[in-house]
């Protein structure tokens, strides 16, 4: 029992990281990573998600629930941008808790972390499609059902011909490089920027304050058991906005190929998520002023929606059609992120080891499995019903990095270097997040946490009969034994 548990809890070197991640190349700029994570953090969700929370759970408020998640997400995101200057390490959260706690919960941080990759690629690719054909159809361009939609077994789909073929574009760019890649991200991320901010001045001309009115109405319980109006809707609200703000993970994962990550990964980390918050707050304001937010009830498209009923239909094609091009940012953030830790995994030895390979310095293995999962996913089969497991997924992440703060903290400038930046208000605000995390997790729907707690068991049957035996350093460890022997 006690070897099982020295296995679980054994601590990987920060040397040996290091070491490992030294042959990735560190071409990536506090410009880039600004690019990649509001391309990630503002992708389809800041044109859907204000007017949706809106109609179903704050009605006006809806922008106090964009800043209460915000706030919680700009908590976690002070941890990770200490933790990733202490530790530029590819892997984000699973290569720092695997530090600082052990392998095992490293292993289950990475674990959740790997869903909403999975996931949000399948999702995004799958939106970009289906606003692709909203924008064609117009012309008379139209795919045949078969290869226009995931099969639902009643619909007569067969696959999303455009999601594999995005998905593919985007695996093509990143296995070019970093580099290469951030140069296209940057140009996408001004693009969707300016169509933001047209949609905010010219909406701002058509708002009238009556739809303000209450800004927080009265509670009541919606239909489906949910919570409308009130502190009650704004929290339920809250919970359903947290899947905004998880992008920043994306700049983290990718620490190991930054310039100068002490300072390079703070300012990305924290100003993407702040230029985040603004617009979407911005943007929400400006939703529910235009129009009455019950308005907005069943709309997939609100800001679309609303540009054309105040009279701009030009510009509302504009918008979407730049919104549909930028959708391909938050695609190449997750992208780049989910190779990275499958990279990781890899590397360790807890999945296949030549998944942990590099060609060209670049982990286009890892990148190809990603490639190959994210099809499946999006392509050809339903899956809105895992929508909040990407959600659950980083919620435990981010605990465990609120909580690795209080280990990291004592062995910074000994054999962790002293980073530049560190997380204010210690040993308070670590607390805060990971209870701030917790709460959000709290408030997602019981489905989720089934769903979640599913794909955590999935998780240690692999660590179990897998991961545990091969892992680099059991192996490193049993390799040393026998030459203690000899």
């Amino acid at each position: 029992m006690s070897s099982l548990t020295d296995k679980m809890f054994r601590k990987e070197d920060p040397l040996v990281y290091q070491d490992k991640d030294s042959h990735l190349i560190r071409s990536l700029t506090t410009k880039d990573f600004l690019a990649l994570g509001v391309g990630t953090i503002v992708s389809t969700s800041i044109f859907t998600l204000p007017g949706v929370v809106a109609a179903q759970h704050a009605g006006p408020a809806v922008s106090l629930s964009f800043l209460a998640a915000a706030i919680v997400a700009g908590i976690v995101a002070f941890a990770y941008a200490e933790m990733a200057a202490a530790m530029p390490f590819a892997g984000s959260a699973y290569s720092w808790i695997n530090v600082v706690f052990g392998e095992f919960w490293g292993w289950i941080a990475g674990w959740a972390l790997l869903a909403e990759y999975f996931i949000a690629v399948a999702f995004v690719a799958s939106g970009l499609s289906a606003n692709f054909q909203g924008l064609i159809s117009p012309l008379g361009a139209k795919l045949p059902t078969a290869l226009s939609t995931a099969s639902t077994g009643t619909n007569g789909g067969l696959m999303d011909l455009i999601a594999i073929v995005v998905i593919l574009l985007v695996t093509t760019l990143l296995s070019r490089g970093a580099s290469q890649t951030a140069r296209v991200e940057n140009t996408l991320v001004i693009l969707k920027v300016i169509a933001i901010l047209i949609f905010i001045f010219v909406g701002a001309t058509a708002l009238k304050m009556s739809n303000y009115t209450p800004f927080i109405p009265k509670y009541h319980v919606n239909a489906d058991g949910s919570a409308f109006g009130g502190w009650q809707g704004i929290y339920a609200g809250v919970s359903e906005i947290f899947l905004a703000y998880i992008g920043f993970d994306s700049i983290a994962a990718n620490s190991a190929e930054a310039k100068d990550p002490q300072k390079t990964m703070p300012r990305g980390i924290l100003g993407s998520l702040v230029i985040a918050v603004v617009l979407f707050i911005a943007v929400s304001l400006v939703l529910v002023g235009m129009f009455r937010y019950s308005a907005y009830a069943n709309n997939a498209e609100p800001v679309g929606w609303a540009l054309r009923q105040s009279g701009h239909a030009l510009i509302a094609t504009v918008v979407q059609a730049i919104a549909v091009v930028g959708m391909f940012t938050a695609l190449i953030g997750m992208m780049l992120a989910g190779s990275r830790l499958i990279y990781s995994f890899g590397r360790d030895g807890l999945l296949p080891k030549w998944l942990g390979k590099l060609e060209n310095n670049l982990p286009n293995r890892a990148l190809i499995v990603l490639t190959i999962i994210a099809i499946a996913l999006g392509a050809f089969f339903p899956f809105t019903f895992l929508a909040q497991l990407i959600s659950a997924g980083t919620l435990i992440a981010f605990m465990f990095v609120s909580l690795g703060i209080y280990a990291l903290r004592p062995r910074e400038g000994k054999d962790i270097p002293m980073p530049s930046f560190k997380m204010p208000l210690y040993p308070v605000l670590p607390a805060l997040g990971f209870l701030g995390a917790l709460g959000i997790f709290w408030g997602l729907d019981i489905q989720a946490k089934t769903y979640a707690l599913g794909w955590f068991v999935l998780g240690m049957i692999i660590y179990f009969a897998y991961g545990m035996s091969h892992s680099t350093a059991t192996i490193d460890k049993q390799a040393e034994h026998e030459k203690d022997k000899d």
